[in-house]
């Protein structure tokens, strides 16, 4: 049977968004060629290797390594992975705040490493003392988000890589989501801020690519190399990516977005999406709502469930945090009308 995408007219929990039309464009002249096999497809090979360089350049490392990803998910486990592979503990664990995405509890599971969660501070961001009361000399990943799930926050990076320096454990930053505002606020959270080995940051979020398209980035190319297992039907020597055959949408897709966006399309995206969660937040507030102050793009309050499921018996999809407040997320297809029409419908709900 026919059916029709979800509109994003009234989308306002997702992390994902409306391709840029290059990045749309793009990605369909290159769906059928395959990453996986860079001899077979030279030509989206060459791409990849400029989406990682452009991705080293927001993320402040001159000299990046690492791949196009599916999403979020793929880049976390694969830091995990490659933390696990280059520990020589027997029981090699992870420590993470609480506020961590899903993403690593998978990992734990399919690695078959110790996840340890560490409680948040009074703003919901890793506290670096509970975060060293957890590690020890077999913790081989200490990891920190910049741009949380549920909240938006921002973690103390250079705090955190002190505690992994301390105990010898490598730095893995998950900023998938926020990675693409980051740049253009005062927070310290990149490869130039501090000694961080590994990080999350998906092009198909913020990026404005389609979906999928992910990243995993490495200071060092030892790190990739500890993912990387031989491919003897391949013209290529070794694979270092998860997925294998992957399709060169993602890879174009997040090129042509790139090309078109960096920096000031991003700029924009992120000041017109600030702009927009704190009108939000003010607006929750006056009609007596709890909301938590945002620092990205991201509002979180307190409304209550049964007003939630008239808001999405209205078309509205929205979502809730692991706290149950409601949580609206202003990504690029978000606009001020949008929000002025949630909030009418919130009222009259």
């Amino acid at each position: 049977m026919e059916r029709e995408p979800q509109d994003f007219g009234r989308v306002l929990s997702s992390m994902c968004t409306e391709p840029h039309p290059d990045a749309r464009a793009a990605a369909d002249r290159f769906l059928a060629s395959n990453p996986g096999d860079p001899t077979t497809y030279p030509a989206v090979a060459d791409l990849e290797r400029e989406v990682v360089a452009t991705l080293g350049e927001i993320t402040g490392l001159s000299d990046p390594h690492g791949y196009v990803a599916s999403g979020g998910t793929e880049a976390n486990l694969q830091a995990v992975r490659a933390a696990r592979n280059r520990s020589d503990a027997d029981a090699p664990n992870v420590v993470a705040p609480e506020s961590v995405h899903f993403s690593f509890r998978k990992a734990a599971d399919v690695l078959g490493v110790e996840l340890r969660l560490a409680p948040v501070d009074a703003d919901r961001r890793a506290d670096p003392a509970a975060v060293r009361r957890l590690a020890d000399p077999d913790t081989a990943l200490v990891v920190g988000v910049a741009g949380t799930t549920e909240y938006g926050r921002v973690d103390p990076i250079p705090d955190l890589a002190a505690v992994a320096e301390e105990v010898g454990a490598l730095v893995h930053v998950d900023a998938a989501w926020g990675g693409f505002a980051l740049p253009f606020t005062d927070r310290d959270w990149n490869f130039a801020d501090a000694p961080v080995d590994t990080m999350t940051i998906d092009p198909h979020k913020l990026g404005r690519a389609p979906v999928p398209a992910g990243g995993f980035l490495a200071r060092e190319q030892a790190v990739v190399d500890a993912l990387a297992v031989d491919t003897p039907y391949l013209d290529s020597a070794s694979q270092a990516s998860l997925t294998g055959t992957r399709s060169g949408a993602g890879v174009a897709g997040a090129r042509a977005a790139l090309d078109a966006l960096w920096p000031d399309g991003y700029r924009r995206n992120y000041e017109r999406g600030l702009a927009n969660a704190e009108w939000l937040a003010d607006a929750l507030e006056s009609r007596g709502y709890d909301a938590i102050e945002p620092v990205l793009p991201l509002v979180a309050a307190d409304v209550p469930a049964a007003t939630v499921e008239s808001l999405r018996a209205e078309g509205w999809r929205v979502s809730p945090t692991g706290a149950g407040e409601l949580r609206v997320v202003c990504m690029p297809h978000v606009t001020r009308e949008m929000l002025e029409a949630f909030v009418a419908d919130l009222d009259a709900a």
